[in-house]
């Protein structure tokens, strides 16, 4: 039986690209050679793209010869974009490992659609709405789903009367709140605020990442996880929980403090298990969520009512992530993850590829 041809897709110029590098390094060492022809593509800080050589880790594959996707159905494979480069790789199905902008905002998923290539997770569509946590939140609410009061700052806002629009933002959320930007990843950009006098440089902080800045009301609360899978019928693995020292789940909390602790499972009765699972599944339904899916969420500790506080269609991927780890917890270890995950990404595909582009009459 031929071997697979997987592209995995990492890097990226968003400020989450170092993070997608230990994503790709760890499904790399995990996909099953005896099933997988494994192509690494980096894409570095400017944008270009390399092709790796299979030996060597993710990593060094910056430093490999510049390729290209043509957006076009037809060879389905990489192109060299030099002259004297080796022939074109053709590929069967894509990881698209980038997190952040321009990776899992729906701009690499127009592509690889373009390029008639199957991939892992969201589509166009719901890799944005995933990403933009403004009209996520909209939606959610739309659908009576539970979310924390916000509101936006919009970047010309802020530009045209910086008091002025930390002015309104506070008669509409008061402290303590968030701020953060509403296109971004890791936590970068995003600030507690708890005196009205820091808002404006909380907004400033985040506008340096994003137009779009959302306002949220702080809840005291747990934080709990549920990973996804699946295309049209979800499914939702056991819960998990966050426990950190920091005051909230900040870039330092994930990547950096070894004293973070990941809760697996999360400490909850089984009605709470259901109405979390049951809620996550939701979420992703009205967000649009394909493949995978990692739904967050805020559990007020005096209450115990859940807050839908985000959905990510591409969580870190790691061994030692939520996402691989909910799903360990749930009977499915990380290789065989990837497995299902490459199977949805081809079910997907062919089941779109039924759909006729002509229009002809049914009479």
């Amino acid at each position: 039986m031929d071997k697979l041809r997987v592209g995995l897709i990492f890097g990226g110029r968003s400020v989450e690209h170092e993070v997608s590098i230990a994503s790709a390094t760890s499904i790399h060492r995990a996909l099953d050679p005896t099933r997988y022809e494994v192509t690494l593509v980096a894409i570095d800080h400017d944008g270009r793209w390399h092709r790796g050589a299979p030996k060597l880790p993710p990593e060094a594959s910056l430093r490999g010869d510049l390729v290209s996707l043509a957006p076009m159905p037809g060879p389905r494979a990489l192109i060299p974009a030099e002259r004297g480069i080796a022939a074109v790789t053709p590929l069967d199905v894509v990881l698209p490992i980038v997190h952040g902008r321009g990776g899992e905002d729906g701009s690499l998923q127009g592509l690889l659609e373009l390029a008639g290539i199957p991939y892992v997770g969201s589509g166009v569509l719901g890799s944005a709405l995933q990403m933009d946590k403004e009209v996520a939140k909209r939606l959610l609410e739309s659908a009576g789903l539970p979310v924390t009061p916000w509101t936006l700052v919009r970047h010309a806002e802020l530009r045209a009367d910086p008091a002025g629009a930390a002015a309104r933002a506070l008669r509409e959320i008061a402290p303590p709140l968030f701020v953060k930007p509403a296109n971004q990843g890791s936590s970068v950009g995003i600030t507690r605020v708890r005196e009205r006098a820091a808002l404006l440089p909380a907004l400033e902080e985040a506008a340096r990442y994003d137009t779009k800045l959302l306002v949220e009301a702080a809840v005291d609360a747990r934080e709990i996880e549920v990973a996804l899978l699946g295309n049209e019928r979800l499914e939702a693995s056991v819960p998990g929980e966050i426990r950190t020292r920091h005051e909230f789940y900040d870039y330092e909390a994930k990547y950096v403090d070894e004293d973070t602790e990941l809760l697996v499972p999360a400490e909850l009765d089984e009605e709470q298990v259901r109405e979390v699972q049951r809620l996550a599944i939701r979420a992703g339904e009205v967000l649009e969520c394909e493949g995978l899916g990692r739904v967050d969420f805020l559990m007020d500790r005096a209450s115990g009512a859940f807050f839908v506080n985000e959905v990510n269609s591409l969580p870190g991927f790691t061994e030692s992530s939520m996402f691989p780890r909910l799903w360990e917890a749930s009977g499915l270890p990380y290789p065989a993850l990837l497995d299902r995950l490459i199977e949805l990404a081809l079910e997907r595909h062919r089941t779109r590829a039924k759909l006729e582009t002509l229009y002809r009459p049914t009479t």
